[in-house]
């Protein structure tokens, strides 16, 4: 009897063995890389999606009566199949959830659908001159010092590392070099205590500073920086709240390739003075003028974020407001072909050139670089052979919405370049609006 059950058994194990393998395989098998963790759309107006996924989606919506899927009101959660194009609106603004089952039955993934106001935005392309001042000193890195007895000393080596941001010394808190080396000299060769953040965390060392062979001063043995300068552009104004967003990139230190923390900072009017234009392997750059008075200083920078950096703009520049508003073009908006930024890479005249998308990348993790575009307008190649540094930031637009800004340029081709899409600038805005590091007026 034994034998008759056994070979039942392993046929039994052998089928639950091989769905087991179907299902792993079917699973494996969905580009789970491509499915994005957010969708976003904008209150009250129709959106077509075409993912292309082999999975079903349970939409789970977050108040009855607001959603609709497929032109259908939606009054609990709804299934839809990924595979074939839908269309979704929302009457409201918030987030609702969407979970991914393989056969309708195997969970593998969430999304959340964000859902933006219906707002219109001036795009701007005004170059700018950006100051910012360090939440900090900022490491660049350690050296020596030559001693008073002649011998060479380094006391921050193995101590302080490239990056680390000194916030304290003595427990006073310190922000700029001025600061550091009056409290330097002043230390009578005692140990500094020394609070720095590397990262996200705090550290408390000692530092024993050394007289050097001046016989006068004291030293660490560090290179620092205080605050940095350069030019960008302004991609766009919200005139409802007179904020801005700029660069579509973050400003790095120069030195430690690391997002420079603000603790303050401004944008300025900035007259170009000259362009030198990009190279295969060098890359151009915009160079101008910091004009700073209490009439050019025209707004704060409040947070540099890998998005770009967003501030306010002062209440005494309101004649942006007669500048003409663009709706929002989403992602899944975005159509290869041609596009026109904005840009003033002279004078203070704003102009419109054209380029051509020629790459569309929805969804990545690289947020800087959802599409590749090529400048095409022969007046723009003529002065500048491309893109530019101080063009980071030049507005997008295409079918009369703002659909992104230029970021980066292709060091070895400098007439093309990368651009951003419009909604990662304006969703990091909305996150630093709401922790309180965007104070709009």
């Amino acid at each position: 009897m034994t034998s008759k059950i056994k070979p039942k058994k392993r046929i039994l194990k052998t089928i639950v063995s091989f769905f087991l393998l179907v299902i792993v395989v079917a699973i494996f098998s969905v580009p789970l890389f491509l499915v994005p963790e957010e969708l976003r759309m904008i209150a009250g107006i129709d959106h077509k999606f075409q993912l292309n996924l082999p999975v079903q989606a349970k939409i789970i919506p977050a108040k009855e009566g607001v959603l609709k899927v497929n032109n259908k009101p939606v009054t609990d959660n709804i299934n839809i199949s990924l595979r074939k194009p839908f269309i979704m609106e929302s009457s409201e603004t918030g987030t609702l959830d969407m979970y991914l089952h393989l056969f309708g039955m195997i969970p593998i993934k969430k999304m959340t659908v964000d859902i933006m106001p219906n707002i219109k935005l001036i795009p701007c392309g005004k170059t700018v001159a950006v100051r910012i001042q360090t939440d900090g000193i900022m490491v660049l890195g350690t050296g020596v010092v030559h001693g008073s007895n002649g011998e060479i000393y380094e006391p921050s080596k193995g101590i302080l590392e490239s990056g680390d941001l000194i916030l304290e010394i003595n427990e006073i808190p310190i922000n700029t070099i001025q600061q550091l080396i009056e409290m330097i000299n002043n230390s009578s060769e005692k140990p500094l205590k020394i609070k720095i953040k590397r990262e996200e965390e705090l550290i408390e060392t000692l530092i024993q500073p050394v007289k050097s062979e001046d016989q006068r001063t004291y030293k660490l043995g560090v290179w620092v920086r205080d605050s940095t300068q350069g030019i960008g552009t302004v991609t766009y104004i919200n005139p409802n709240t007179m904020t801005y967003g700029a660069l579509g990139h973050g400003i790095t230190d120069i030195d430690t390739k690391q997002l420079i923390p603000i603790r303050t900072g401004t944008i300025m009017e900035t007259e170009i003075t000259s362009i030198r234009k990009g190279k295969k392997g060098l890359p151009g750059e915009l160079s101008g003028t910091i004009i700073e008075t209490s009439d050019t200083i025209l707004g704060n920078v409040d947070a540099n974020t890998q998005q770009g950096i967003f501030g306010v703009l002062n209440l005494d520049q309101e004649d942006v407001l007669d500048y003409s508003c663009y709706p929002i073009g989403l992602q899944h908006e975005v159509e290869e072909g041609p596009a026109i930024i904005r840009t003033n890479i002279s004078g203070s005249t704003i102009e419109e050139f054209t380029i051509d998308i020629q790459k569309i990348i929805r969804y990545h993790d690289n947020i800087g670089k959802g599409m590749i575009i090529k400048i095409t307008d022969p007046r723009l190649l003529s002065q500048t052979n491309g893109i530019i540094q101080g063009m980071s930031g030049s507005p997008i637009i295409q079918n009369d919405k703002i659909i992104g800004a230029v970021t980066h340029v292709f060091v070895q081709e400098p007439s093309k370049g990368y651009g951003i899409f419009i909604e990662n600038m304006l969703k990091r805005e909305k996150d630093m609006e709401n922790t309180g590091k965007i104070a709009i007026k």
